[in-house]
């Protein structure tokens, strides 16, 4: 016999006014470069947006692949 569990992400409901799970989560990367995680509540329905500290475990937990370009003549330090 196995038992299996799905992990799901919580977050604050402004709506329930509590912690909801989130179904259809994104981790996604906000304007000042800072991840984060957005979904949708299990229970109203409502938009869902889980912080820095939800994104980070997701974040460790994928896989991550990490694309470097190079480009002759150019430095990628700026100088003073």
């Amino acid at each position: 016999m196995r038992i299996y569990f799905k992990l799901t992400t919580q977050a604050y409901c402004v709506k329930c006014r509590s912690k909801r799970d989130m179904k259809d989560e994104k981790l996604i990367t906000m304007k000042n470069g800072q991840r984060a995680i957005s979904g949708i509540c299990t229970v109203c329905g409502t938009k869902m947006f889980g912080g820095k500290k939800v994104a980070k475990v997701k974040a460790a937990s994928r896989k991550q692949t990490v694309k470097t370009s190079h480009v002759k003549g150019k430095s990628t330090q700026r100088r003073k």
